[in-house]
């Protein structure tokens, strides 16, 4: 049956974390926005960022040391010049969100910072331990109170619309825009002069994630199959502080916990850390994470623990005040005990090949936050580089959208057709092939990889992605059944990439290739077949 509904718009914007509703604020004073997401507004990573956004903001501190930190957890991917650019807005961009209303904790000396892992000085700022909902509902206050920005919840992105999918680019392939399926089950068609996607991670492809459940890579997805390529898939930085409890859902343990004097020990109180690293618990992350789950293994534990007692009460009670009551919440008083801990996978540092504006190779499609690869974050993120990249890539990309001169077109979109598709006689195999997936990149494609294990990943994942097609193609579609689908393209697109790096660095560690190689400091890119 073909759809009828359409919709038109200057900005499509598709993700409503901070990069999207930064992008929504700024777009629409040039033109109206369609802002969307799949669930409601506080659906995403930003909004569960606990630690922070970094920035410049003490006169101990300089740009120059934000961006030796940067470089330095980057494992020598990161480009330097978008590392420079957005470590040089990082003080402008906290002062920013203070003025449109962002609470930051102060002290007595004024704004107060914290120090996470792999920084050399404090420079995170926070509003307590839940900054990402802070800025979220800041910035959503301004979204939802200008006229001039449709917000629909509760609709999914299908696919991009792209002048080459239609036979009509002449040479330069276009997003013209996307199709939405609404709650009802409705396929929308929307036009668009620029699309941009915001759609966040891609946590959901491994079992053990810190990301909300709309993480399902849908933005790189999209963007792959429009003829966009990917950059450096294979870094997944998995955080190395999660909850580890039998029954309650995975919780992401702040960074800042550690900053303020935290430990990870072992059941015996030991603080191993020290023994893979002389900044013990203060070392990057995937030096942390990985110490984690060699300890693990090393001890066959099924976690490690992190003790906040050395922080003492009134530290917990007035800096993480969230944390404190979620564990309570299932029965664990972070007061009196130290809280069982597993690594789990946290933040993609590969994603769309962009610039710093989130230009990509189709024009008319941006891709910001992230769901983008710019060079920032090269081999590893230094914790709270995050938020402050999608607020720098947001303000970046609406300058250049603005400005961009928008040739004329007066193409007919043609209508979603699911003719001949069937009705579902259950859904079993959707779930089936959500949990292989997830079971085979957190048992193939983990913190530590191998040859074999990449090649056994890589197969499975052919098998399930066969499975999925047709699926796809044979029944209506649903939310669950298009988050499989990108979902599936994911995990193949970290493995494949993942194949390409013969050496360890960064996030990406090899048993075969346990040592970091000089002739292998390039990028990952991999292009998609277009026709």
């Amino acid at each position: 049956m073909n759809t009828s509904l359409a919709l038109h718009c200057d900005y499509l914007i598709i993700g409503s974390g901070a990069a999207g509703l930064l992008a929504a604020q700024h777009l629409a004073e040039h033109g109206a926005v369609i802002l969307i997401n799949k669930g409601e507004f506080s659906d995403s990573n930003t909004y569960y960022a606990q630690g922070g956004i970094a920035g410049v903001a003490d006169t101990s501190d300089s740009t120059e040391n934000h961006i030796q930190d940067t470089l330095i957890a980057g494992a020598g991917l990161c480009h330097e010049n978008t590392v420079r650019k957005v470590a040089e807005a990082g003080g402008a961009m906290v002062r920013h969100l203070q003025a449109l209303g962002t609470p930051f904790d102060h002290d007595e000396q004024g704004l107060h910072l914290t120090k996470e892992g792999g920084h050399s000085h404090r420079r995170v700022a926070h509003v307590q331990d839940a900054t990402g909902r802070a800025i979220s509902e800041t910035l959503y206050h301004h979204v939802q109170n200008d006229q001039r920005i449709s917000c629909l919840s509760q609709h999914i992105a299908i696919d991009l619309i792209t002048s080459r999918r239609l036979g009509r680019h002449h040479g330069h392939n276009r997003c013209l825009g996307a199709y939405l399926l609404n709650p009802e089950g409705v396929i929308i068609t929307v036009a668009a002069k620029a699309t941009v996607l915001a759609t966040g991670g891609a946590g959901k492809v491994y079992r053990y994630t810190s990301n909300p459940h709309v993480a399902t890579g849908d933005g790189i997805a999209m963007a792959w199959r429009a003829g966009c390529a990917v950059m450096n898939m294979e870094f997944i930085q998995f955080h190395p502080t999660c909850l580890f409890h039998a029954t309650a859902p995975t919780m992401l343990l702040s960074e800042a916990l550690r900053g303020e004097g935290a430990h990870i020990v072992d059941e015996q109180g030991h603080r191993f850390v020290f023994n893979y690293d002389p900044r013990g618990e203060m070392a990057s992350r995937d030096i942390v994470a990985r110490a984690i789950d060699h300890e693990m293994k090393k001890q066959g534990k099924d976690c490690m623990y992190l003790d906040a007692r050395p922080l003492g009460v009134k530290k917990i009670l007035r800096h993480f005040p969230n944390i404190h009551q979620r564990l309570l919440d299932v029965s664990i008083d972070m007061r009196q005990s130290p809280i069982p801990i597993v690594p789990a996978a946290h933040y993609i540092c590969g994603g769309v090949q962009t610039d710093l504006a989130g230009r990509t190779s189709v024009n008319g499609l941006y891709v910001i936050g992230e769901s983008a690869c710019t060079g920032l974050h090269g081999a590893n993120r230094l914790a709270s580089n995050s938020l402050l990249e999608c607020m720098v890539m947001a303000d970046a990309c609406c300058h250049h959208v603005k400005n961009e001169p928008v040739p004329p077109f007066h193409m007919h979109l043609p209508c979603w057709d699911d003719s001949g598709t069937m009705p579902e006689m259950d859904r079993v195999q959707i779930k089936q092939n959500w949990d292989e997936i997830r079971a085979t990149m957190s048992n193939y494609v983990g913190i530590v990889r191998s040859r074999h294990l990449l090649r056994n990943a890589r197969r499975r994942l052919a098998l399930i992605r066969e499975e999925i097609s047709s699926y796809y193609w044979q029944h209506p579609l649903s939310r669950d059944l298009i988050e499989l689908r990108n979902l599936c393209l994911i995990a193949e697109l970290i493995v494949r990439s993942a194949q390409q790096r013969k050496e360890s660095r960064g996030l990406h560690y090899s048993t075969d290739f346990p040592n970091t190689n000089s002739k292998e400091v390039h990028d990952t890119i991999i292009k998609p077949e277009v026709l």
